[in-house]
């Protein structure tokens, strides 16, 4: 059975079966249950309808003749030859110290000139390096990444695909020694990165030498004193510097063949970060990323041949990666940010105009309440007023017909200058990944700009996105269903209270198998076979509950980490260990965080003599820890008191190095507050954390409400 959407024909034009993508709606928004396949503690398998109807067999592909991402992108140059493919606003060009309005472009064909020449001269500068002895393999190598978004990443990322070459991502946010442990696992031996990373990369060096590294490659052009500086340090150290536009000449003089891959061979290796000690590397293979590329563009309606998308989320991230990849093999542009911050997310996308959106929770939160202070919340009570009626009717019309719709002339120059405001004007829809939102922002997004927006699910070890709600649904709350290229089945978590036979839907860890789930992580077989269950599952350690339409509701975590609202994993342990061993003021505590919140709240305990001594000495009250302890809670739960605690436990917390997400921002304190007789602590005192939950729910609530204090301190 073909594992091909489109089955070979001798008459194929690849060309109109991309544009015949995505299927209807009928075809491809429905999810059933797998006949026979549900077991005792598990929930029956779910697939996409379109799969069950059509052999019962998971996609891997759109077509034979495009089994890897370098299939993809070869496609589609010879499709869209002059279309635009990479673009980015130039400094000093039309506007003298500054950036233009615009973007400027390099059309797929002269991308694609440019990344032979990139993989070329890649080859010949390792085989040609000074410091190469035979430890040395420059024939199959890792090239490592480390810069934000730019075009050079993308250029990089391209050449390593048509040359069979592995790729890795340097990037801060996995902590201190990750970019080390990551170059010393890989044994990569040349590192290709912006200006600014070039001498994190010396010092490193200078550590803890690295055998296996050879060259670091600057993305940007050197001043002449830089490029002495560092040619100077990096020459010690056994290192060649070359600039990128160097490289790239070089290989125009010395053309080597394009090696193309096999759907085996491994794209890229991304690191996450675990629970615990160095961050996993997850095998991202050709097959697996194709799979991915098939399931987004077999469900998703984007424009095929025009239009343009904006690289805005960490090219590090394979959520990032996944949309590009499907974005380049259709011939849709790729706009890269002078940077990628929310604070100048609005000029880059009225310069840009992007057909979608695709970011963060946290981000559409800033530009909703930026958006809500000219419209609902607007000083102009005229303008207030209006604004609130056609939102308001919009979502009515929305959640009851699912009709997006302009109901009269008004209403409709409303939407259209709001857009513009935004530089959503082109925009077909918005969608959100990485963590939870809030079905209330969703909804204001629709009703206010008369907009489609999505809700994704994935995760690294699923090439990014694994399902995504329909943009134009009525109703919000979902990550969608299945797509062609995955499974899914829940296990049940007594534990927590979830099961599959629960009312309302089954409920339990999300389990997921497929084409698009990936074989292993990168020489950690330890690590690799925790992840998997008999039956080939990948478990999430995500509780998920399903619909009677299939569609997937993400719920809880089942293990002891999770996402705040910008998407960054937390370990609570973790932080609670590095608190409690970096400070006397605090002896118990319970670190909390929430999907839809940007920062930690804690429950703590204390010894009543230390705060005694703290309050007397910062606010000269002088309280008895025999007698008065009640007195001593509630001085400490007041909010000058809590906000300077705070102050010395960040403080004192400084020399473990946590990262600004993993600071706790608001307290509550009690003298005891985990206990086993109130069962949030084990008998071997470990804590349980469902239930810690529970137990304190009014006063995690009632911090959440306060809001940050560290904030709050510092405005």
């Amino acid at each position: 059975m073909s594992r091909s959407i489109f089955k070979p024909s001798p008459n194929d034009n690849i060309k109109d079966l991309f544009k015949s993508l995505p299927f209807t709606p009928e075809q491809i928004l429905r999810a059933s249950p797998v006949a026979g396949t549900e077991t005792e503690g598990h929930s029956a398998i779910i697939r996409n309808n379109f799969v069950i109807e059509n052999g019962n067999n998971l996609f891997l592909h759109i077509h034979p003749s495009l089994l890897t991402l370098h299939d993809l992108f070869a496609n589609a140059v010879s499709m869209y030859p002059n279309n635009d493919c990479m673009g980015k606003r130039l400094y000093s060009n039309t506007i003298a110290g500054d950036y233009d309005p615009f973007y400027s472009w390099e059309s797929f064909a002269a991308v694609d000139l440019r990344k032979r020449n990139l993989g070329s001269g890649i080859f010949h500068i390792l085989k040609n390096n000074q410091f190469r002895t035979e430890i040395h393999n420059v024939e199959d190598f890792v090239v490592s990444l480390y810069s934000g978004n730019r075009t050079e990443w993308l250029l990089t990322d391209l050449a390593c695909q048509s040359y069979s070459l592995v790729n890795t991502a340097l990037y801060d946010t996995l902590g201190a020694g990750t970019s080390h442990f990551i170059l010393e696992l890989t044994k990569s031996p040349i590192v290709i990165c912006s200006k600014e990373k070039i001498q994190i990369l010396i010092d490193i060096q200078i550590e803890k030498r690295l055998p296996h590294f050879l060259t670091i490659v600057s993305m940007d052009l050197l001043t002449e004193r830089e490029r002495s500086t560092y040619e100077r340090q990096a020459y010690e150290l056994g290192l060649e510097l070359f600039e990128i536009s160097e490289v790239e000449a070089l290989g125009a003089r010395n053309p080597v063949r394009e090696r193309p891959p096999t759907p085996d061979n491994i794209y890229t290796i991304s690191f996450t970060s675990g629970t615990t000690g160095n961050p996993k590397g997850v095998e991202v293979h050709h097959e697996m990323a194709v799979s991915g590329v098939t399931m987004y563009l077999a469900q998703v309606d984007v424009p095929k041949g025009e239009g343009h998308e904006m690289c805005f989320l960490p090219m590090a991230h394979i959520y990032e990666r996944g949309l590009v990849a499907s974005f380049l093999s259709i011939g849709t542009g790729l706009g890269f940010p002078v940077v990628s911050s929310p604070l100048t997310l609005v000029e880059e996308l009225k310069a840009l105009k992007p057909t979608t959106l695709a970011s963060v929770p946290r981000v559409y939160s800033k530009m909703e309440s930026e958006l809500k202070e000219v419209t609902v919340n607007s000083q102009n009570d005229v303008f207030r007023r209006m604004a609130k009626e056609i939102i308001g009717r919009r979502f009515e019309s929305i959640s009851t017909k699912g009709v997006f719709e302009n109901d009269c002339l008004y209403s409709e120059i409303f939407t259209t200058e709001l857009k513009k405001l935004l530089g959503l004007e082109k925009t077909k829809f918005l969608c959100s990944g990485s963590a939870p939102i809030s079905n209330d922002t969703v909804n204001f997004f629709k009703s206010a700009l008369n907009i489609g927006f999505a809700e994704a699910y994935g995760l690294t070890e699923s090439f990014g996105i694994m399902c995504m709600s329909d943009p134009f649904a009525s109703d919000s709350g979902s990550c969608g269903l299945p797509g062609v290229s995955g499974e899914m089945r829940l296990r049940d978590v007594p534990q927590m209270g979830y099961t599959s036979k629960d009312k309302g839907g089954p409920r339990g860890e999300l389990l997921l198998r497929g084409p698009q789930i990936f074989r292993r992580y990168y020489k950690n077989k330890e690590a690799t076979d925790e992840c998997f269950d008999k039956d080939g599952f990948f478990c999430t350690g995500d509780v998920a509950r399903f619909d009677e339409q299939g569609r997937v509701y993400i719920i809880d975590r089942v293990k002891n980490f999770f996402k705040l609202a910008q998407g960054e994993y937390v370990t609570p342990e973790k932080i609670e260990n590095k608190y409690l061993s970096s400070t006397t003021l605090v002896n118990q505590l319970y670190v909390h965080g929430d999907s839809l919140e940007t920062y930690l709240v804690a429950v703590a305990g204390f010894d009543p003599h230390v705060m005694a001594r703290f309050l007397h000495r910062n606010f000269d009250i002088v309280l008895n820890p025999e007698t008065h302890l009640k007195e001593i809670e509630r001085k400490l739960n007041e909010l000058p008191v809590k906000s300077k605690i705070l102050d010395v436990l960040n403080e004192e917390v400084k020399p473990a190095g946590l990262a600004g997400f993993e600071k706790i921002h608001n307290i509550f304190f009690e003298v005891e507050p985990l206990t086993v007789a109130r069962e949030v602590y084990t008998p071997t005192f470990k804590l349980k954390r469902p239930t810690c939950r529970t137990f304190f729910r009014e006063q995690l609530k009632g911090m959440y409400r306060e809001g940050s204090l560290i904030k709050r301190s510092k405005l």
